[in-house]
């Protein structure tokens, strides 16, 4: 991995107050100034999720744009998106956008590198258990940036487990890091999410005593407490996310024991309830949940970045949108003729219309658009990480070669919560069950990117909904390096 100069960023979320400083790894004085109590550790941390949330990760190109454009769910007219959708690797946009994603990604693990680099020298500064919930979300931020810049830049596990795959950087350093194997990535993966689950199991205030809610009007939990850093602990990684991703990342490596477990342990906590029909399809926006709000583990808190806010409602919205499947897409992905008529994300999400004076109509995602001024809904405006739904379709395919029946209970329950009511009552064969999951992910992640993820782990083809099909190959699953990156893959 070529030699960057990192800089930090600190922001001081959930205030009015903002602070920056530049932390370089060639002034240990600097580094000091900002590790110099607890509240700076909490600043530090404060700015990898700001890091996070921008437009080059999570706060675009990883939730509702590059991934899930590639993943076939939207027409384009626009010939940047059309490159983009058919895989042109070799169009100057994509190189630039593939580029941008390494480098904040990298960018932001650094700064996590960091706050770890510091925190033990620092053990005695912290207070109550926030030496361990500081360094379990540190930890687990690591793990997920570098699982997803695995699961983009590498060829999947089950593809080549023992090809060269990412760097796995744990150090503050200038020197180069050597990539890794996708295996060994994998397992560095793994073994950062199960020290940050055994850190937040004794800090984290979601593991106990704390009930997910709406932060608005039933006085939410999620905003009472008088600590700023300890609210809202699904807008962060928590205890649950971590058994999530470890459920993700164990299933990647295709360890359905383990990938079970983990699955089971965030279902089973019963902390995520599952959202209100009247509340998910309330014809009062000011009232409305968008996003099955209550049901996510962890999401990236957007509310307050205007240039995001911008992006969405022209991505979605407005008379020339950039994102506008047809109507007829989206009937074919939610299958209205059939049990899809009744489901909740096909009668809620999209908006049909006809644009300007075309003749076909479209269907206008709404999932993501917030309400004119005063901006209220039930919740604020974030992107999901994680969610209840993934949980329950990790262990139904974890768990269908040892009891069909019970993967199909988990099947038919997230169906059941989005008012889909006919169950699946008949043991599929495997191939056609495994279908079936891939239909109702792709109802559940449109705008979301997860997908495309899913298509490469299963190493089956991308499918649009206009028939064309590209092949499940590294051609369009492995993302090209930045050029100044390839050399240090063969070294």
């Amino acid at each position: 991995m070529k030699k960057y100069l990192y800089i930090l960023t600190v922001l001081m979320a959930f205030t009015s107050c903002k602070k920056f400083l530049d932390v370089k790894p060639t002034s240990q004085i600097e580094q000091d100034q900002l590790f110099e109590n607890e509240q700076g550790f909490k600043e530090a941390l404060n700015g990898v999720y700001t890091l996070c949330a921008g437009p080059s990760l999570y706060g675009e190109s990883l939730t509702f744009g590059y991934l899930d454009v590639m993943a076939q769910n939207y027409d384009f007219t626009d010939v940047g998106y059309s490159n983009i959708a058919s895989f042109n690797y070799t169009y100057v946009d994509l190189i630039n956008r593939n580029t941008d994603i390494w480098n904040s990604g990298y960018r932001a693990i650094a700064n996590c590198n960091y706050i770890l680099n510091n925190i033990e020298k620092k053990k005695n500064l912290f207070t109550g258990h926030n030496y361990e919930l500081i360094k379990g979300e540190a930890l687990a931020l690591r793990a997920y940036l570098h699982f997803d810049m695995l699961r983009m830049f590498a060829p999947s596990y089950k593809s080549k487990p023992n090809a060269s795959g990412i760097p796995y950087v744990t150090s503050v350093t200038i020197k180069s890091t050597k990539f890794s194997t996708v295996s060994q990535a994998l397992d560095s993966v793994i073994t950062d999410l199960k020290t940050a689950r055994t850190l937040f199991r004794s800090s984290d205030p979601i593991v106990s005593n704390y009930t997910v809610g709406y932060p608005g009007d039933d006085g939410s939990p999620e905003v009472s407490d008088p600590d700023l850093f300890m609210q809202n602990r699904r807008q962060r990684m928590n205890y649950f996310t971590a058994c999530g991703e470890l459920a993700r990342a164990y299933l990647y490596k295709n360890d359905m024991v383990n990938s079970l477990a983990m699955a089971n342990e965030v279902i089973n906590s019963k902390r995520f309830p599952a959202t209100n029909g009247t509340d998910f399809n309330q014809s009062d926006n000011t009232k409305k949940d968008r996003i099955f709000y209550k049901e996510l583990i962890s999401c990236w808190y957007i509310n307050d970045n205007k240039d995001i806010k911008n992006y969405l409602l022209a991505a979605f919205a407005g008379d020339a949108p950039l994102f506008s499947p047809t109507s007829t897409q989206i009937d074919d992905i939610y299958e209205s003729g059939a049990d899809g008529a009744d489901d909740w994300r096909y009668r809620q999400w999209f908006f049909k219309t006809k644009i300007g004076s075309s003749s076909i109509e479209r269907a206008l995602l709404q999932k993501y658009l917030t309400n004119t001024a005063p901006v209220k809904n039930l919740h604020p405006l974030v992107a999901p990480a994680l969610r209840l739904s993934e949980m329950y379709y990790i262990a139904a395919e974890a768990s269908f070669d040892t009891d069909p029946f019970k993967a199909m209970n988990y099947y038919n329950t997230v169906r059941r919560s989005r008012g889909i009511g006919n169950d699946l009552t008949e043991v599929p064969a495997k191939a056609d069950f495994i279908d079936l999951l891939l239909k109702e992910a792709r109802k559940e992640f449109y705008g979301e990117s997860q997908i495309f993820y899913m298509y490469k782990r299963l190493n089956v083809p991308v499918k649009a909904t206009s028939g064309i099909s590209y092949p499940a190959t590294d051609k369009i699953f492995v993302f090209p390096l930045p050029p100044d990156e390839e050399a240090f893959r063969n070294n």
